[in-house]
């Protein structure tokens, strides 16, 4: 991978993890060992690629099968040192000849998804290989086409081995995306500590949900916070948005797509940071503020003793019970704060913001709005 200067080339550099390959850059090398030994007899192995930014990874194959109607090659996915479920998955590609003037026709072999709702940037019933992909598996079945001489007409089926069961644990069945994996990726290179694939999740649950006219969608940290608001308001599952730490990533793509309303919720100790300004809420990347917390006790009617108190506190529930026993209600306090500071994110766009604190329970600690 070339060097950059700044940015997440950069970035990667300096953590010394290893970055990986999409299953985009699996299939298309796969498509493209297939397509060539349909052709020609053999499977080229290693088969390298071009990416879109230049890069021209080699991958061995790990599953090969030709016949007079098709040739199958497999690639196993390296993710890297991104913590990806598919990471070690075999991606197949199976190409099969078309009568002239078809062009390249992509399905859906087993572990791939298809997809069932709109909002998403494929039309529902196309199976889930996303645009990018799809257009490197064409350039590449072009290019093996002019050198052979063929047409480049072909059927691509892509599968994923225990796909479905891997998809259990992505976004694809809240997004409608039924049956399996996404064929995925734009630059075909995992970044691993960038957590791309949870943030494009939350851009896509917003198109999902925009697309299905939800005009009310809610950020929630976790499953006992999509509890409490499914609780409060009601709201379809294409209207939930898994935001987990990115709180960050779910106000900035909402300010350039906008929704009427917005339910922020979670723990009250994530969401204090949020209050704080951070909007990364990792334990890892920012912590509970209780000198934070201990001035908003003090706006809240505290006396030195309380605040002290709470400055001093081991946890931000701690801090929490320290206020409740004294009739402080940091929790709601919070609540507001955080409302601010996602209003000073989304700036001048046209999103009203409530944000609901609760406890590990999904007790209701702190609400911003009593409306």
């Amino acid at each position: 991978m070339s060097e950059a200067k700044g940015g997440r080339g950069a970035q990667l550099k300096h953590t010394g993890l290893r970055p990986g390959w999409t299953t985009g850059a699996c299939a298309t090398a796969a498509a493209t060992a297939a397509y060539t030994a349909l052709l020609t007899g053999d499977f080229p192995d290693p088969v390298t690629i071009t990416l879109p930014k230049g890069h021209t990874p080699s991958f061995a194959l790990a599953a090969e099968e030709l016949t007079d109607a098709h040739a199958m090659a497999g690639i196993v996915k390296d993710a890297g040192d991104d913590p990806d479920v598919t990471h070690g998955a075999l991606v197949r590609a199976t190409v099969r000849r078309l009568p002239d003037g078809q062009g390249v026709i992509f399905k859906a072999g087993p572990g791939v998804g298809t997809v069932t709702r709109p909002g998403l940037p494929l039309p529902v019933g196309e199976p889930a290989i996303n645009p990018v992909p799809r257009q490197l598996i064409r350039d590449h079945v072009a290019l093996v086409a002019d050198t052979h001489g063929a047409g480049g007409d072909v059927e691509v089926t892509l599968s994923v081995d225990h796909g479905e069961e891997i998809a259990r644990s992505t976004w694809n069945p809240r997004l409608g995306i039924l049956g399996g994996l996404s064929i995925l990726g734009t630059t075909g290179v995992v970044v691993p500590y960038s957590c791309s694939a949870w943030i494009d999740s939350i851009r896509r649950g917003v198109d999902v949900a925009r697309a299905a006219g939800r005009t009310h969608v809610a950020g929630c940290t976790g499953s006992t916070s999509e509890k409490t608001v499914v609780s409060e308001y009601h709201l379809p599952e294409d209207a939930l948005l898994d935001m987990g730490d990115f709180a960050g990533a779910v106000l900035k793509y909402l300010r350039r797509h906008p929704v009427d309303r917005l339910t922020l919720c979670g723990g009250f100790a994530k969401l204090s940071k949020l209050a704080a300004g951070h909007l990364d809420l990792h334990s890892g990347r920012s912590q509970v503020d209780k000198a934070f917390l201990a001035r908003l006790a003090r706006d809240g009617g505290g006396d030195d003793a309380l605040c002290r108190e709470v400055a001093d506190a081991n946890t931000g529930l701690a801090a929490l019970e320290l206020c409740a026993a004294a009739g402080v209600p940091l929790g709601d306090l919070v609540a507001v704060a955080a409302r601010d500071q996602a209003l000073s994110v989304l700036r001048e766009a046209p999103i009203d913001v409530d944000v609901i604190c609760i406890d590990r329970a999904g007790t209701v600690v702190g609400r911003s709005s009593r409306a």
